[in-house]
């Protein structure tokens, strides 16, 4: 729609509203230079002022139809608004222009139904005739705010301001005058000029604005002429002209004057008093006076002017508004030609007094005060005070009327900053100095006038200094007798009386302070009305009198008298507290008035009608006192019953809520009994700043409970129904609710660690509480309902001349402000729960027709005044949408798209206050996560089908990635409006779409041209080393970017990268940005570290681009093709980076911060180290510096530094693995074994009392039905400190061949005892598993040495180990089923800490041999059931945790068969059972390596999980054509698991064979030694040749031997045919050695066994005559077999270290020796055997 883009087009013409926003610098144009050029561009406009508004013309009507850019809707609405506004054309189309772009509240799209329909475009006129309205005004305040600081130096853009009122100068005085008269002169608009719209309201509109922009206008020409000099000409003009208009009340349309119009008429009114004064150039005149030389004063020789004046001046006297002008006349006149006019200065002077000058001037300058710009009504005081000063020191002062209205004026007068220090300067009897003294003249009979005058003349330090002196000491004491007293003396004609006797001037108790006047005191007298005034000639100090009359008032405070002593003390009062809040230095010296405040309050609030305004003045002072001592205050304030108090203690948060036992105090009575009737509330608005002072000071937090009954009747009495009292002045319940919101903020912002600890609730806790459940939340909520139209409507009401006063407007935007930070604060900090309080309901409750409260604080986006209100409530909106369960979306209902309009267009507008933009993407950033349908209506992606079907995304007209994409575009970057701050909060939005995965979106901004690359920029910048100041929020971007690259990188296929991003990452490889920033942030992490002053100040930003980096190093691990980061050298070099950080930040631990620095970078390290072994073998030693760090890190504090503890275990763990101990490094060792073994043994110390401690808390809740003990506190996990300190101590024991330094570190440290003791606690309570396998690995390990072995043994390993380790199996299920759970053989499980007891055992048994033996033997004892157990499940179950618990017996038997006789006599049952068990194992072994099929049956059948969990291919469920590839994974898988079955049988086969051969004779000894003891060895298989069946009631006999010998040849065979690449030539190496070890075992037990049974006599000889047979015909057909195999090329020679656990060498014969022909030593033996057997 043409329409739109017009409206959206950059307009050629900036609104007023926008260049007074941007010279006022609240929008982005900050530069100087820039705020130059704005008023370059638009000078001429300033100086046309209101007539750069042209009427209509015909030709302009004509440009504007021949102009084909503007659509014709819009023409025709133009025409429109020009015939309602008499507006020029083409101006009417830019007004249209302006206000769709900025104050337009629908859609683009709704603008055009808008426009057709009748009444919704009669509504949109008048909107548009207020914003046009608005326009004029903003264009006079603009000119205005020039003059008022082109001469202000402290103005940043004063030179500017001052270089256009230069040009301005010549012109704009007559230009503005002609515009006064013609708005002065204008007809009112009728509905037959105007059109039909023009109705009465409409008119009665139009003249609100008409005087509106009258007053501006004089107030312009006020400011003017402030600075210039006005010609006499130019004066007898304006005073004709302002004499014709009545002083604004002949107006030509008067008859349309209403009563709210009054104070802009009066205001037309002051400011043409105003100027014609400062016409008459009073303050040069007074000057010429002082100096003689009036003839240089312009009106000195003007007499033709003069007399006209005259002539028109005798004419005044009916307005009040004449009085101030016809006095500066008189002055003027009085002082060049005070002979010639004199007739006319009688006549004129006495005029105006009846005119009342003085109360006028008050009245005038508290009215410019009130409303009008500081800056105007300080220039009308200057003005005045010059006027003031001259006329008291031309005229006798009781000429002059009522003193009281002359010392009001000039208080009045006096509130301008400087003018207080310029009185003081001035000359002694000169000017107003002659008012003091006539104030001194009365004083003390009268304190009033003085006090006033003196409070008036405090400004400042030095002022405050002067006043405190002045009063200090005074010479005169004036007091007024009715009668003569009788103890003075006097002259005849009574002017002068002398005291006969001193007199107490107080009628006080003795000892109380008092003022003494001496005898012999001499007093002028002055007999007048009253009676006799007498001034004595006494010095005193006015503080002590002050003191003496508080003292009156409190001795008279229950008397008739009150009052009246009220009315002495309230100024005395109200001087105090002015001087102390100027200088508090003073404070000391009035200790005397100020302590006595605190019985003043008690007295005067428990009377029946207390004097409101003198409590007030008194809490006042206390105000100011309680910022410097709020200690102090607050304990002296508790005494005088002023305050709410709790009559109980308090102890709950719903009995404080409930206000049980809490009095309102004194104040709270005060409140509901005077205030609230009559409708005025200085007291109550003086409690409230109190409070907060309080709440501000220490008090809040060390007092808090003091402070609860205060802060509760706030909350539960005032802010809920504040808003519905009686208020009699204007503006007053604005200022309450602003200040009740201002005590609850700053509760909000308390530190929360100041908050007392204990039962009752804190401060904060209560106002938290309160606001979320109670009406106190509700009334918060209102306020933030007012709306952004109320607002407006208040702003427009008020008559000021500039934006920036403190009128009604402002406080309410203030209150409204603060109810957003409060409700944000509350949200923030209330504790979780699952209930919706109150708060949060009313918050997010959907009302109909979008005034819920979520659309109305969206819509605040459309106020203009005060950037910081829409910037507060999309802050508000942000925390909402992240909060809150509900949709923001639904909340804006139909104005959704709006609203949408709205935010774009701050966010496009190059003018509009940057934070606000800032604010915007963060609220949409959170909305990215939050806020689905929010953030698909600001994406606004278009879909149309692509060409593979699948949609295609593009982006809509009004989308919010076109302004970000904008903000991105690196040849827009460093422009005014595209800030680094504004580029983070852009980057921050991307990232958040990254981290959402939005595909739509992410799908549109990939393929967009240059995105990748404007993306990456800050990549590439050059930033300043972090010791020198970076801008955190670039740190902050470069994060950002850094983290989607990540995510890009981590989600999309490598191969479908977008080329640019692929470019973009090949520069950062070969530009050699790795390396920059890894430096970057390598440096970043030191300076951080170095101290406070160093790079802290942006720390969370710096975390942030520090983890960013992080994340993209731990991708390149694993994307190192994708990111060109393949180099070695530039890997290390990273490394070494990442290494030197975490050192920096570990080595000197300063700060909390530091240390998480140390632990981030701890991570990295640690996975770098993991994943980059290969690039890390060559680097420099790794141990030294990590030795270093762990060593720093175990002496800082524990809580902090676990995580990184356990990071630095394993990373030195990581280090050991890769560069071993490096020869040279044995230095470090010492250092770092003892550090490890102390960490080991505090940890197990700890690890006990935490077991312990949770085993009695186990014991309490035995009747919980919890079955598995919760994990303990000191917890135990596979990371955990303790664990992998282990670990690491297991490898360094490793790592130290001979094992020297343990020892000594176990001489020094009494390590093994405590983890000994850690671990027989932890297997008796079945706790902590993964300490328990760390301590055996560590143990194990320790056994391989003899040393270490001794150590262990000694140490107590047996009694630790052996019955405790009855729990891990003996638990509450089933032994056998738990035995073998079927669990992945490689996770931490309780029968794997069995197995790993059983390798201990024997490791122990194979290094101390006899040492060990009876331990041995009575852990065999022990576990016997077990042992046995295990050797017969595997018949049943071929489960890898069992067969390797099966592996493990076996080889603690293998062990402990070498000590046969001592087993033999200690336990012999067992040993027999224990040869029984092995035969028949043997025989299973046998039975399921020989058939395969059976086995992979089992397999299926029982074990359903026995497929390693590694290798488990993951089922996904997919298409069916792609079925045939998953069930061939299936198949390869199986297989594979059943290789590994058959491994670990053939493992257990040759560890049973080579135990049993001990159980049988010597081969050599029983072939040769014919006298050999055969009863010492029992028979262990039977005679029968069958192939074994695997059946237990089968006994295993020579069939099951000869069987063994089979499997293992045919399994030779098939290695030998397979030789496929899959198995490594290294795996079938260890095959077929462990094949040949488990032949050559079966061959010898075979041939033991056979020669037992043959030389046996208990054998029938038939039988042994079948034993030779059978075994010649097997052993000779299994002989040819294997020479065939051998001539093949036999297998090596077994070799004990390829099996798991060492074994004994395979026997062979003694002294046989391998032949030449290369034949195997056993195989000799066999042939032996064979020719023995066929004699």
């Amino acid at each position: 729609m043409a329409a739109a883009k017009m409206a959206e087009s950059e307009m050629c013409v900036r609104s007023s509203r926008e260049l007074w926003t941007i010279l006022l610098g609240r929008s982005a144009l900050r530069e100087p230079a820039q705020i130059e050029a704005e008023l370059e561009r638009n000078g001429e406009r300033l100086l046309q002022g209101l007539s750069y508004y042209k009427p209509p013309s015909s030709s302009s009507a004509d440009k504007l139809k021949a102009n084909k850019d503007v659509a014709q809707t819009l023409k025709d609405f133009a025409l429109r608004i020009s015939k309602l506004l008499g507006l020029d054309e083409q101006q009417s189309v830019q007004i249209l222009q302006c206000y769709l772009q900025e104050d337009y509240r629908g859609t683009r799209n709704t603008l055009k139904t808008v426009l057709q329909d009748e009444r919704q475009s009669q509504s949109l006129l008048l909107k548009i005739a207020d914003y046009y309205y608005e326009e004029r005004v903003c264009l006079l305040r603009c000119v205005l705010l020039l003059l008022t600081y082109f001469q202000d130096e402290r103005h940043p853009y004063r030179a500017e301001y001052a270089a256009c009122v230069g040009k301005l100068e010549k012109d704009l005085v007559s230009n503005y005058q002609q515009q006064f008269e013609a708005l002065f002169n204008a007809e009112a608009p009728t509905w037959e000029t105007h059109g039909n719209l023009m109705t009465e309201r409409q008119v009665s509109r139009w003249f609100t604005q008409c005087l509106r922009e009258q007053a501006l206008l004089l107030e312009v020409l006020f400011l003017y002429y402030a600075y210039f000099e006005m010609p006499p000409a130019d004066l007898l003009t304006f005073t004709r002209m302002f004499k014709e208009q009545g002083f604004g009340q002949r107006q030509t349309n008067r008859h349309l004057v209403d009563k709210s119009m009054d104070a802009l008429v009066d205001r037309i009114g002051y400011f043409s008093c105003l100027i014609l004064i400062e016409g008459m150039d009073i303050d040069f005149l007074h000057k010429c006076a002082l100096e003689d030389r009036t003839e240089q004063h312009q009106l000195y020789s003007t007499h033709d002017i003069n007399k006209e004046m005259d002539q028109m001046l005798l004419t005044f006297g009916d307005i009040p508004h004449h009085g101030p002008v016809l006095l500066a006349w008189v002055l003027l006149r009085h002082t060049l030609q005070p002979l010639e006019a004199a007739p006319v200065i009688r006549r004129l002077g006495h005029l105006t007094f009846q005119l009342g000058v003085f109360q006028h001037l008050t009245d005038m300058l508290k009215a410019l005060g009130n409303t009008g710009n500081n800056c105007t009504a300080s220039t009308a005081r200057m003005c005045i005070y010059g006027l003031l000063s001259f006329v008291v020191t031309s005229f006798e002062e009781d000429t002059l009327g009522s003193q009281q209205h002359l010392i009001n004026a000039a208080c009045e007068v006096l509130a301008a900053p400087s003018l207080a220090e310029l009185f003081w300067e001035s000359k002694p009897n000169v000017g107003l100095e002659m008012i003091l003294d006539s104030a001194v003249g009365v004083f003390p009979h009268k304190t009033g006038p003085l006090l006033q005058l003196l409070t008036a003349l405090l400004s400042d330090k030095s002022t405050a200094k002067r006043v405190y002196m002045f009063l200090d000491k005074m010479s005169f004491y004036t007091e007024v007798y009715k009668h003569k007293p009788n103890d003075v003396l006097s002259r005849e004609d009574e002017t002068l009386w002398r005291r006969q006797t001193p007199k107490l001037l107080y009628p006080l108790g003795a000892g109380q302070t008092n003022l003494r006047m001496p005898q012999g005191c001499y007093g002028q007298v002055c007999v007048g009305e009253q009676g006799y005034v007498v001034r004595w000639d006494y010095s005193y100090s006015s503080w002590t009198l002050f003191t003496c009359e508080i003292e009156m008032l409190l001795h008279v405070v229950s008397t008739a008298d009150v009052l009246v002593h009220c009315e002495r003390v309230k100024p005395i009062l109200d001087l105090v507290h002015k001087i102390i809040s100027t200088d508090w230095t003073v404070s000391d010296c009035l200790l005397p008035l100020t302590s006595r405040i605190y019985m003043l309050l008690q007295r005067l609030t428990s009377v029946i009608n207390p004097p409101v305004d003198v409590i007030a003045s008194c809490v006042n002072c206390l105000i100011v006192l309680a910022t410097r001592q709020p200690a102090k205050v607050w304990s002296s304030l508790q005494h005088t019953g002023f305050l709410p108090f709790a009559s109980i203690p308090l102890t709950t948060m719903a009995q404080t809520i409930s206000a049980e036992g809490m009095k309102a105090g004194n104040y709270g009575n005060l409140l509901v009994l005077i205030e609230q009737p009559r409708g005025e509330y200085a007291v109550t608005i003086a409690f409230l700043r109190l409070v907060t002072t309080l709440v501000k000071g220490q008090v809040g937090s060390t007092q808090s409970k003091g402070l609860i009954p205060c802060v509760l009747l706030v909350l539960k009495e005032m802010l809920p129904t504040y808003h519905k009292w009686r208020y009699n002045t204007h503006g007053v319940r604005e200022k309450i609710g602003c200040l009740i919101l201002e005590l609850v903020h700053a509760i909000l912002n308390l530190s929360p660690e100041g908050e007392s600890e204990g039962s009752a609730p804190s401060l904060q806790s209560l106002c938290i509480y309160s606001l979320a459940n109670t009406e106190a939340g509700q009334a918060v909520v209102n306020i933030m309902g007012v709306g952004v139209d109320t607002i407006n409507v208040v702003l427009a009401a008020q008559p000021s001349s500039s934006g920036s006063c403190e009128g009604p407007g402002q406080v309410l935007i203030q209150t409204v402000k603060l109810a957003f930070s409060v409700t944000n604060n509350v949200i923030r900090l209330k504790p979780q729960s699952d209930t919706v309080s109150p708060l949060e309901q009313a918050l997010t409750q959907h009302g109909g027709h979008g005034n819920n409260l979520i659309a109305v604080l969206a819509k605040y986006i459309y106020h203009k005044h005060d950037p910081a209100l829409p910037r507060l409530a999309v802050q508000l909106l942000k925390r909402l949408a992240s909060v809150a369960p509900m949709s923001v979306y639904a909340c804006l209902g139909s104005d959704a798209a709006a609203i949408r309009d709205a935010f774009l267009t701050r966010l496009q507008s190059k003018t509009v206050d940057l934070r606000i933009k800032v604010t915007i993407l963060e609220f949409l950033t959170v909305a990215v996560e939050t806020q689905p349908g929010l953030i698909e209506l600001f994406l606004n992606l278009e879909t149309k089908d692509g060409s593979e079907g699948a949609k295609e995304f593009s982006l809509g007209e009004w989308s919010c990635l076109a302004v970000v994409l904008e903000l991105l575009d690196c040849e827009l970057q460093g422009q005014y409006w595209c800030p680094p701050l504004l580029q983070r909060a852009a980057l921050a939005f991307l990232h958040a779409l990254w981290q959402d995965r939005r595909d739509s979106a992410l799908s549109v901004l990939r393929t967009k041209e240059k995105f990748w690359d404007n993306l990456t920029t800050p990549l590439f910048g050059t930033l300043p080393s972090p010791s020198e100041t970076t801008e955190p929020c670039v740190l902050e971007s470069c994060a950002f970017v850094m983290k989607i690259i990540g995510l890009e990188i981590y989600y999309v296929v490598s191969g479908q990268l977008e080329a640019s991003l692929k470019a973009a990452l090949q520069r950062l490889s070969s530009q050699r940005r790795y390396e920059f920033w890894s430096q970057y942030v390598k440096e970043l992490v030191c300076a951080a570290c170095v101290g406070e002053d160093g790079g802290v100040r942006s720390l969370p930003e710096s975390q942030m681009l520090i983890s960013a980096w992080r994340t993209l190093l731990i991708l390149s691990t694993s994307h190192s093709d994708v990111m060109q980061l393949k180099e070695d050298s530039i890997r290390l070099k990273l490394f070494m980076d990442v290494l030197e950080g975490t050192k920096a930040a570990l080595l000197m631990p300063q700060s909390v911060a530091c240390l998480r620095l140390g632990s981030m970078m701890a991570t990295l390290l640690l996975i770098l180290l993991k994943q980059w072994k290969s690039v890390l073998v060559s680097s420099p030693a790794l141990l030294p510096p990590l030795s270093r760090m762990l060593e720093s890190v175990l002496q800082a504090d524990q809580q902090l530094m676990e995580r990184t503890k356990a990071k630095l275990f394993s990373a030195l763990i990581s280090a050991l693995h890769i560069q071993g101990l490096n020869g040279g490094e044995i230095t470090q060792l010492p250092q770092l074994l003892l550090c490890v073994c102390e960490t080991v043994q505090d940890e197990a110390l700890a690890l006990i009392d935490s077991t312990r401690h949770m085993s009695q808390r186990g014991d309490a809740q035995e009747d919980s039905m919890e079955t598995d003990s919760p994990r303990n506190v000191q917890k135990d996990q596979r990371d955990s400190v303790c664990v992998l300190a282990l670990h690491l101590s297991k490898e360094l024991c490793r790592a130290d061949e001979d094992g020297e330094q343990w020892l000594q570190v176990m001489r020094k440290l009494p390590v093994l005892p405590s983890v000994l003791s850690a671990l027989e606690l932890s297997l008796r309570s079945k706790q902590n598993l993964y300490f328990t396998e760390a301590a055996l690995h560590l143990l194990l390990t320790l056994a391989r040495t003899p040393q270490g072995a001794a150590a262990v043994a000694g140490a107590g390993v047996i009694q630790s180990i052996c019955l405790p380790l009855l729990s891990v199996y003996e638990g509450p299920a089933n032994g056998a089923t738990q035995a073998f759970a079927r669990k992945p053989l490689d996770a931490p499980c309780w029968p794997g800490v069995y197995r790993l007891c059983l390798s201990l055992m024997e490791s122990l048994l194979k290094t101390l041999r006899y040492n060990f033996i009876n331990e041995a033997l009575d852990f065999v004892g022990v576990h016997q059931e077990r042992i046995l157990q295990c050797l017969s499940a595997v018949r049943t179950v071929q489960s890898l945790a069992c067969l390797d618990e099966a592996d493990h017996t076996v080889g603690f038997l293998l062990q402990l068969s070498s000590f046969c006789k001592e087993w033999q006599f200690h336990l012999p049952q067992l040993l027999r059972d224990v040869q029984v068990n092995l035969c028949y194992l043997c025989q299973t072994c046998t039975y399921l390596l020989h058939s395969k099929k059976m086995l992979h049956h089992y397999l299926q059948a029982k074990n359903g999980d026995a497929l390693p969990q590694g290798s488990r291919p993951q089922r996904v469920l997919q298409p069916t054509s792609k079925e045939q590839p998953l069930s061939g994974e299936r198949d390869e898988a199986e297989s594979k698991a059943l290789q590994a079955v058959q491994c670990s049988l053939l493992k257990i086969l040759s560890k049973t064979l080579a135990t049993l051969q001990h159980f049988t004779p010597d081969c050599c000894q029983i072939l040769l030694d014919q006298s050999m003891d055969l009863a010492e060895y029992r028979t262990l298989f039977v005679l029968s040749f069958t192939t074994p069946a695997f059946d237990s009631d089968v006994a295993p006999s020579f069939g099951t031997l000869l069987a063994t010998i089979n499997v293992a040849l045919s399994m030779l065979g098939e290695i030998e045919k397979k030789k496929e690449p899959a198995v490594s030539s290294e795996e079938t190496q260890a095959l077929k050695s462990l094949l040949m070890f488990s032949m050559e075992n079966c061959f010898y037990v075979l041939i033991s066994q056979a020669m037992r049974c043959l030389k046996d006599p208990a054998v029938l000889p038939r039988d042994k005559q079948r034993v030779k047979q059978e075994l010649s015909s097997e052993l000779s057909t299994l002989l040819t077999t294997l020479f065939r195999f051998f001539r093949r090329g036999s297998p090596s020679s077994p070799a004990s270290g390829l099996l798991p656990s060492p074994q004994t060498k395979p026997p062979t014969t003694p002294g046989s020796k391998v032949t030449q022909e290369g034949q195997e030593p056993f195989i000799q033996l066999v042939q032996a055997f064979v020719r023995h057997v066929q004699r």
